[in-house]
């Protein structure tokens, strides 16, 4: 990119974000989690919480042929958002289109993600080192589509070079990425409060020990008023990821509306009417399992495996007892395949979760 591009790209700044969705409580984008199954069930559950994609790379929706429709289908699971992972800004142009016409009402560019397998391929929180390039793509894809474009990073990185770590990057660095990410038009960071160790940490090692600065982002918010800061990182409970929104515009979950998905309900209660009846006793869960189940129902004939679904059930009765009787059961057959829907009703009776 020449520096007269990069120069007339950040006088001119956009600065009218299309309709956007309410991104007040979201579920980050969680690879072999957050598939079009899993979207349907917690869509039950919260009517009101943002929801994402898988990350899906451009190369699939380009390249992938047949496969690319599999990607970008989704029911009922609205509003949503898709996320993708790239970094040629034609390319995620052309991808955006893909997801406006899909019916997705976000597109999301990942710059967060720390995988070894993602930074081979030029993507992810690598991008946090050429902010330049970022900016170009947000650009490109706010050209190509009406859909508001947002970025997921982190707060910076720092490189592991054999044993030792290389010196971390500060706060006016994560502040110099979102200036000029921001100048090229992107009005909506979702920011992961820690920074990204680039090699010798795994995925998960990367969500757990960096430590949490959410200072970052409470600092940057104030910095760029014109923008939407959402947390990232280290929510474990409703009662914090509520306290956090005095703070911050919003509040991305990630694992724990996995495992215990009703947290989105409580938070949903929290917010509206925080002194009346529970909402994820047994009986309330059971009545959005039998919808799901109708659901699977459908899509068992379709020729949908019931393990694609069913994985997303483990955690459906958290904190309830027999919870762990049900994941037991469930998960040692759910692999089989001549595996049914009698198998989920089989597990909950079981356990004893059969009430209603």
């Amino acid at each position: 990119m020449s520096q007269q591009s990069t120069t007339a790209r950040l006088e001119t700044p956009h600065t009218v974000e299309p309709s956007s969705p309410d991104r007040t409580i979201s579920v980050a984008p969680m690879m072999g989690a957050t598939d079009r199954h899993c979207r349907y069930l917690l869509r039950l559950i919260s009517p009101k919480a943002l929801l994402y994609s898988e990350m899906i790379v451009t190369g699939a929706l380009l390249h992938g042929k047949e496969k690319a429709a599999h990607f970008l289908e989704h029911s009922a699971d609205e509003p949503v958002a898709l996320q993708l992972g790239g970094s040629d800004p034609q390319a995620l142009a052309e991808c955006a289109k893909l997801v406006e016409s899909a019916g997705y009402q976000e597109v999301n560019l990942n710059v967060g993600c720390p995988s070894d397998r993602v930074q081979v391929g030029g993507i992810g929180a690598c991008l946090m080192r050429e902010p330049e390039l970022v900016g170009d793509c947000v650009s490109s894809m706010q050209h190509s589509t009406n859909l508001p474009v947002t970025v997921k990073c982190r707060i910076g990185t720092q490189m592991k070079h054999g044993g030792a770590l290389e010196q971390p990057e500060d706060y006016d660095n994560f502040r110099e990425f979102v200036r000029i990410v921001r100048a090229a038009g992107c009005r909506v960071f979702i920011v992961h409060a820690r920074k990204a160790i680039l090699g010798g940490l795994s995925p998960k090692e990367n969500r757990e020990i960096p430590p949490l600065k959410y200072d970052f982002v409470y600092q940057i918010k104030q910095e760029f008023p014109d923008c939407q800061f959402l947390l990232n990182g280290g929510i474990k409970n409703e009662t914090d990821a509520v306290a956090l929104l005095a703070k911050t515009d919003g509040v991305m979950l990630g694992r724990m509306p996995y495992s215990d998905p009703f947290m989105l309900a409580r938070i949903d209660q929290l917010m509206a009417t925080p002194t009346s009846e529970p909402v994820d006793t047994i009986i309330e869960r059971n009545k959005i399992l039998d919808i799901y189940l109708d659901y699977m129902e459908q899509q068992l004939s379709r020729g949908v495996a019931l393990k694609h679904m069913a994985k997303h059930l483990l955690g459906f009765y958290s904190g309830q007892r027999g919870a762990r009787s049900f994941r037991r059961h469930l998960s040692s057959h759910m692999f089989n395949d001549d595996a049914g829907l009698d198998l989920i009703t089989e597990s909950v009776t079981l356990a004893g979760l059969d009430q209603n």
